[in-house]
């Protein structure tokens, strides 16, 4: 048995589940594939790791050559690995390190020479596209990770402006849960949370009472965390 018998040749691969809320809504960012393979399906951007660069700067790398997005722009961390046999049909195995980037008010995409058209795709229509690869399946953990985020970290912040208010905060938990949030509740478990938000000392008047500007608070973890149930 020969060396490359024993041991195939392995390809590292970098994909990215971008989220953002657009119009309150939960978005994901989609490229329509113009390469080799699954040619005209949409994919979670990606793309494989040059020899010279980190994983992480993989990932940031396609970030900006697939829609534009700074590395200031977005709180990254990776998700998991995949790499099941035949989840990519190209001869050598293909590892894929996906990563789960969080972002408010990103850019309009633009595709890179590897895709033809890159948008911002509300969740529940991205399932219905038939994405390429297991893509279905890194979504589903990336958006199931962002869900679980917010209850415990304060990573919900990294979906508002660098000020908000709380209404503007609920309705970041509501488009990512996915499911209506009581505000007086929510209220009282964002403001009984150490370090989770601070008071601006600005107001915002609209209709109603005005409402108080918060900026993100020192903390990264939530104690107590804010339940979804």
């Amino acid at each position: 048995m020969t060396y490359e018998s024993r041991f195939p040749i392995f390809a590292v691969a970098a994909d990215i589940v971008v989220l953002t809320l657009r119009d309150d809504r939960l978005c994901v960012l989609l490229v329509r594939r113009a390469g080799e393979v699954f040619t005209g399906r949409w994919a979670l951007p990606g793309g494989f790791v040059r020899i010279e660069e980190s994983l992480e700067q993989a990932a940031y790398r396609e970030l900006g050559e697939e829609a534009g997005i700074g590395a200031d722009a977005v709180v990254l961390e990776q998700l998991r690995t995949y790499g099941d046999p035949g989840r990519d049909p190209r001869p050598e195995r293909v590892v894929s390190v996906a990563w789960l980037a969080l972002g408010a008010g990103l850019p309009q995409p633009t595709p890179d020479t590897d895709a033809d058209r890159a948008e911002w795709v509300p969740v529940d229509e991205a399932f219905g596209r038939e994405l390429a690869f297991d893509h279905d399946r890194i979504l589903r953990d990336g958006i199931e990770r962002a869900r679980s985020k917010l209850e415990y970290t304060t990573v919900a912040t990294a979906f508002c402006g660098r000020t908000f208010t709380l209404p503007e905060l609920r309705r970041v938990y509501e488009a990512v849960w996915d499911a209506e949030v009581d505000p007086r509740n929510f209220q009282r478990k964002v403001l009984g949370a150490d370090g989770f938000v601070e008071e601006t000392g600005d107001v915002v008047h609209g209709r109603g009472r005005p409402a108080k500007v918060y900026r993100s608070g020192p903390a990264d973890t939530l104690y107590p965390p804010v339940m979804r149930r």
